[in-house]
């Protein structure tokens, strides 16, 4: 394989809803550039970057796919990634290293409104991109239509370079508006021939082409005088100009084509050699310099059965080879790099050495994760990380054979090294294994991926809530242990005053003995009973919380008295008391931040309403969403990820963070305790 510098490289990202056909775009691309030799298709299970089971299976991207290929003496690493609002972590990892994204809108569904949460992160990493309609081969495609979709989204800065010749099933080739030609296309092979305009398409083509000069006229100042002047623009000052407003995001150029028919990818191919920039076109944290010391980005990993842990990254300054010796800077660990290859979905292309500005991957390294910074000398250059979404979907998680937990927990652990959108942990309070993640759709994929690679079987449940205890009243209460069975018999005698304290204070135990009515050595073993008793809880086995206990009184037995029954004493006096204290139950309440699109305000405040939540404010947000924050109740929660994305057909999300205690509704109460009867006299 030829060596490319820094100048000769593209990084391009393949970006948009689901279903719109950004997979088979990408086996189009594969095939016109001669990387694989039949156009695969996802139906079949056949691409080339959909090739895991989970892929293959459900039809869906599911993984951020990597390949290369060269055409017009540049290397291109295309990343294709996956639709579904449930792995936009494998979206925002890979934003994070490319330098353009084509957005892929189908011309059947339009600009679908799920296109917004990546809009958001482009902006953020401030990526130049164009827009591919694709699927205009299809029944009811409307190219017109989607073009003032995107004019209304995005405004004047969206540029056509093309226009289709032919409506849907007729559909066979472009119109280039830069060259002023017809480009007809075979359908499946691919080939192309070009001829003149006729008459057919003079006009609309010469209408489209004037509004295309003035739209890259006017992100140019020296352009937009000679075009206002009326002076002629040539075509090698479109080109130079529409580069420059590309990288500068000036401009959003919209190609089209169908990549099922493979239509219009040559004159894609052509775009991203001829106007895409390379890595050390734009102005970039860190400079992508092949003269400067190594530095790189760790940005995806995945874990393969054969190589393990392999490791995504990309060289931002210097060069790497095989066998160099590197320093996580993040770990602050050393690392040597092993095999380097360039990846062709699962296939590994080996080469020896890397420049700045590409994309490679390593086996084998032993401490680094994704978001670490990886270089060298003396000098640390922390790179920034990509920004993931916060987990919003909580399941409790089993194992269904017993035994396997222990493999189960090094499973979840693994992928959540993996998956920076996943989170795994232990709840002390519910004693559960919880498993959080974006959308229920990734957590099953979780699910099929254990089973597979790693053997074990799981199955998900909702989680327990962590409810508490407390109470509104007082009481002084005696706690009597007596056992005589013959020999030495128990003895403990306590009396305790329970009181409430303020909401989060937990719990205060005071020893006002006087006069040697308990002996000192007896003292912490009445703490201890109260304390056990507290953790299993009385009305409905939730532990109590936010109370004071006074030890005022009591006496003992000199060779009766132990330990033992003085906790025993303790916990009996702790139960009698907190039943006369006007017990009641506290739930768990969340502060939440719900972001929606102007049009799904009402619904999201209704239905926020009919969870018991309590808005306390609005504002608008940079990218002109609405920001609802609001309290509600943990238990009102559950699955909302997956009703907040049916409710705003995917364009809604939110974050959560614990805000504080209350007193249930009595409903709720009632229930609680009616559930924990029954399952005492069950036994369970």
């Amino acid at each position: 394989m030829k060596k490319y510098v820094t100048a000769d490289l593209k990084n391009v990202c393949l970006s948009g809803s689901g279903h719109t056909g950004k997979t088979s775009l990408a086996e189009a691309i594969l095939f016109n550039t001669g990387v694989t030799s039949r156009l695969g298709t996802v139906e079949q299970g056949t691409t080339l970057c959909d090739y895991t089971h989970e892929e293959t299976e459900r039809k869906i991207s599911i993984n951020a796919a990597l390949a290369f290929f060269e055409h017009n003496h540049k290397k291109i690493n295309l990343i294709d990634t996956p639709g579904y609002a449930d792995f936009i972590g494998e979206v925002v990892s890979s934003l994070h290293v490319v330098d353009t994204v084509i957005i892929v809108v189908d011309a059947v569904a339009g600009l679908k409104i799920q296109i917004d949460n990546i809009l958001e992160y482009m902006e953020t990493e401030k990526i130049p991109f164009i827009i591919f309609i694709n699927k205009l081969d299809k029944e009811m495609a409307d190219f017109d239509k989607i073009i003032n979709e995107l004019k209304e989204k995005f405004g004047s800065s969206i540029t056509p370079l093309q226009l289709p010749i032919g409506k849907e099933s007729d559909f066979c080739g472009i119109v280039d508006l830069i060259k002023m030609e017809e480009v007809r296309f075979e359908s499946g092979s691919g080939k192309s021939n070009q001829k003149p305009l006729s008459d057919e398409f003079k006009s609309e083509a010469e209408k489209f082409r004037d509004a295309m000069i003035e739209v890259i006229a006017s992100s140019d100042d020296v352009l937009t005088e000679k075009y206002l002047e009326g002076q002629a623009i040539e075509e090698n000052e479109i080109k130079e100009k529409l580069k420059k407003g590309i990288i500068e995001r000036k401009i959003i150029p919209v190609l089209c084509g169908s990549a099922l028919k493979n239509i219009g990818i040559k004159s894609l191919l052509e775009t991203i050699t001829n106007y895409f920039p390379a890595p050390n076109d734009r102005n970039l944290e860190v400079a992508i310099d092949s003269s400067a010391p190594f530095s790189a980005l760790v940005f995806k990993t995945i874990s393969e059965q054969h190589t393990g842990a392999l490791s995504f990254f990309k060289v931002c300054s210097g060069k790497v080879s095989t066998g160099k010796d590197v320093y996580n800077w993040t770990k602050e660990h050393k690392e040597r790099i092993g095999q380097l290859c360039f990846l062709q979905g699962k296939k590994h292309i080996e080469t020896a050495e890397v420049e700045a500005g590409d994309i490679t991957c390593v086996a084998k390294l032993k401490v680094t994760a994704s978001g670490d910074t990886l270089g060298e000398g003396k000098t640390s250059v922390l790179i920034k990380s990509p920004e993931f979404p916060e987990p919003v979907m909580k399941l409790a998680v089993y194992s269904k054979s017993k035994g396997d937990e222990e493999k189960l927990s090094a499973a979840l652990s693994a992928i959540m090294n993996e998956d920076k959108t996943i989170k795994f942990s232990y709840d002390a309070e519910t004693k559960e294994m919880i498993i959080a993640g974006i959308g229920d759709l990734q957590l099953e994929v979780i699910k099929s991926r254990v089973k597979s690679k790693y053997g074990v079987e799981l199955e998900f449940r909702s989680p327990r809530i962590a409810y508490k205890e407390t109470i509104a009243g007082n009481a002084s209460v005696q706690g009597k242990y007596k056992k005589q069975s013959g020999g030495r018999g128990q003895y403990g005698d306590c009396w305790l005053k329970i009181e409430p304290l303020e909401r989060g204070k937990g719990f205060e135990f005071v020893n006002k003995i006087v006069g040697g009515a308990i002996p000192r050595n007896y003292i912490p073993s009445v703490e201890k009973g109260v304390r056990e008793a507290m953790d299993k809880g009385i009305l409905a086995g939730y532990s109590v919380v936010d109370i004071k206990v006074t030890l005022f009184d009591g006496s003992y037995h000199d060779v009766d008295s132990s330990d033992m029954a003085f906790k025993i004493a303790g916990a009996m006096a702790f139960q009698k008391g907190i039943k006369e204290a006007k017990p009641f139950i506290l739930e768990p309440i969340m502060e939440a931040e719900v972001f929606v699109p102007d049009v799904y305000t009402g619904s999201i405040m209704g239905d926020l309403n009919s969870r018991r939540g309590r808005v306390l404010g609005m504002e608008k947000t940079k990218n002109k969403k609405e920001k609802i924050k609001v309290n509600v109740p943990l238990s009102e929660l559950s699955k909302y990820a997956v009703d907040l994305r049916s409710l705003t057909k995917g364009s809604g999300r939110y974050r959560m963070s614990f805000s504080h205690y209350e007193q249930a509704p009595l409903p709720v109460s009632q229930t609680l305790v009616e559930v924990f009867q029954k399952a005492r006299e069950e036994g369970r």
